[in-house]
């Protein structure tokens, strides 16, 4: 239903004339006011009722029923000055929207026919409510029950105006989808795997992040004791302790933590420990995609030290094959026998994320069936925390009080705590997890890459490239905005990160409010680990329909402008499938990761 005709071009030219005057095809207003508000009608047919009066047949000039209007001849009415060809404007009449059996994804349309100028309004139904705006976050809605009452004379949101005098309304039903033949691939979480500064594990993630604790620690070290700041979330035990000796000898601090995130994912989803070969599945259809920055500085460093104190001899020959960002994905190749890829994505901090998009875009598209993608790092060392603390990145807070020196999103935030960890996750293509009866966490549904080109280390204070990645993650996830119930925020606890995030997220769910948190609270900020970590967290949000708390910020910056849940958990809202996870990094790295609820 739209306005074919040249109304929108031609400019009105109002003026009084009385009844008599007016012929078949002019658009007139039958009173001042009706022309004030744009009430025009087209006359149809004119024709003599007594010597004093004159009957007029009109129609809404973009089409609707005709009624006829009996006026004294002497009558004034406003005439645009328009001429139309009233066969050409067709005779609609409203759907009876009273009886209707609305359904997901459902349209009705609204055209005040009365206005030339017209445009016709759309209102979608999704999560048992009509958005006007699925995308721009107006918060713009109206129920089924107003919407089956437009038929009956209501008045339309915002108009004043009863839609049965004024409006032509259509319902148009969803169309019916034939099964995809051929397209990308469903990809599912079926496994997963954590190793972070709450302890070895995903239930000790989860319980920590619920109960509001934080594994933010004094590093102790005496390599540590001149540098100004010397907190950071450690795993608090020795990853090498928990893996064959042989085997940790060969891996960095960060591969070790990746091979038993990998292991825990990997059992978690139902696969025979030991790898492909014990799982019964074919190697070269799983694949390994983990991000990191640096993996492990250490390996470097120490051998650099040994150069210079013992000469070339002391060097181990290892140094180079466990210093490469890549070790922890080829170390998680090695250990469970996966043939199919070994990736690593160097992207700052986004890495983790970005690591886990490039997976399911493997998956969806037939690469592999299966693979295990996050983040591994393990850059707690004097070097890096010397450099973030010249950058003055980092909170110069201790740990006097107990509480956590990391404060998203707080009023009195004043930089990240460095962290280390891993976060795997087990990806897997909806069919090939179903046949063999796995357990599904949630849909892996979507992700948004985006960069700011504005810096090479600060944020774009605008906020624009977040919001483009957000954007790009739902519109991938085949959602919309008003889909998402929650957001696993990057808020480091910088000042101007945490705006920019904040700034992003307002222009994107405008008057919605999404609860949002931010983890860093509880494990400082895990580098390139921090995506998979946090994507971890995720997942459990959606599975377990609880969001955790934000700690460390007992009072939040009045600018953020987000629901930011404190205090205690809060029950993930219904009316919505989606939630995101978002990672940005140093030189204007944004990565988004889109989730859906199942079930």
């Amino acid at each position: 239903m739209s306005n074919s005709s040249d109304s929108s071009r031609v400019p009105f030219a109002p003026h009084a004339v009385s009844a008599a005057e007016v012929i078949p095809g002019d658009l007139i207003a039958l009173t001042p006011d009706d022309s004030e508000r744009d009430c025009w009608y087209v006359v149809a047919h004119t024709l003599p009722e007594t010597p004093e009066t004159i009957r007029l047949t009109l129609r809404p000039p973009l089409g609707g029923p005709d009624h006829d209007e009996v006026l004294g001849r002497d009558r004034r009415v406003t005439s645009a000055c328009r001429r139309l060809d009233v066969g050409a404007v067709p005779r609609l009449v409203s759907d009876d929207l009273a009886t209707v059996e609305f359904r997901e994804g459902d349209r009705v349309t609204l055209l005040r026919v009365v206005d030339p100028r017209a445009d016709e309004v759309s209102y979608v139904r999704r999560w048992g409510v009509w958005h006007r705006d699925l995308d721009g976050g107006t918060g713009d809605v109206v129920t089924d029950a107003e919407v089956q009452s437009w038929g009956g004379g209501a008045e339309t949101p915002g108009t004043g105006a009863g839609v049965g005098a004024e409006y032509v309304v259509r319902h148009h039903p969803r169309p019916e989808r034939a099964a995809a033949v051929g397209g990308p691939r469903l990809v599912v979480v079926t496994g997963l795997g954590a190793v972070t500064p709450l302890g070895v594990g995903v239930g000790e993630l989860w319980r920590g992040l619920l109960d509001g604790r934080h594994g933010i620690r004094e590093l102790d070290g005496e390599e540590f004791a001149e540098l100004p700041v010397r907190v950071a979330g450690t795993v608090p035990v020795d990853p090498a302790e928990l893996l064959p000796r042989q085997a940790a000898r060969r891996m960095n601090r960060a591969a070790q933590f990746a091979v038993l995130a990998a292991r825990e994912a990997w059992g978690d989803a139902g696969f025979v420990a030991g790898g492909t070969r014990e799982s019964g599945i074919d190697p070269e259809r799983v694949g390994v995609s983990l991000g990191a920055i640096l993996g492990d500085a250490s390996v470097l460093v120490g051998g650099d030290r040994k150069l210079r104190d013992r000469g070339p001899r002391a060097v181990s020959p290892l140094t180079t094959p466990m210093t490469v960002p890549s070790q922890a994905a080829s170390q998680v190749s090695l250990d469970l026998h996966i043939t199919g890829e070994a990736r690593t994505v160097t992207a700052a901090c986004a890495s983790g994320t970005e690591a886990i998009g490039a997976a399911i875009d493997r998956i969806r598209y037939g690469r592999v069936d299966v693979a295990l993608a996050g983040g591994a790092e393990a850059v707690v060392t004097p070097a890096i925390m010397a450099s973030f603390a010249a950058m003055r990145a980092l909170s110069t807070r201790g740990l006097a009080d107990g509480s956590s020196p990391s404060q998203p999103f707080g009023k009195d935030r004043d930089g990240f705590v460095n962290g280390e960890g891993a976060g795997v996750l087990v990806l897997e293509a909806e069919e090939h997890a179903r046949a063999r009866g796995a357990r599904i966490y949630c849909e892996a549904a979507g992700w948004g890459l985006s960069a700011d080109a504005h810096h090479m280390a600060a944020p774009d204070p605008s906020g624009a490239g977040v919001a483009l990645a957000v954007r790009r993650a739902v519109r991938d996830a085949g959602g919309h905005v008003v889909d998402v119930v929650h957001v696993n925020a990057h808020a480091t606890a910088t000042v101007e990160g945490d705006l920019a995030e904040a700034e992003a997220l307002r222009a994107v769910f405008g008057r919605r409010d999404v609860p949002v948190t931010a983890l860093k609270g509880h494990l400082g900020h895990l580098q390139g680990a921090a995506g998979g970590v946090e994507a971890v967290a995720t997942v459990l949000t959606l599975h377990h329909g609880v969001v955790p708390p934000t700690v460390g910020a007992d009072e939040l910056d009045e600018a953020i402008g987000l629901d930011v849940v404190t205090g205690a958990a809060r029950e993930l809202p219904g009316g919505g499938d989606l939630a995101l996870s978002n990672s940005f990094g140093f030189g204007g790295h944004n990565a988004v990761l889109a989730l859906r609820r199942v079930g």
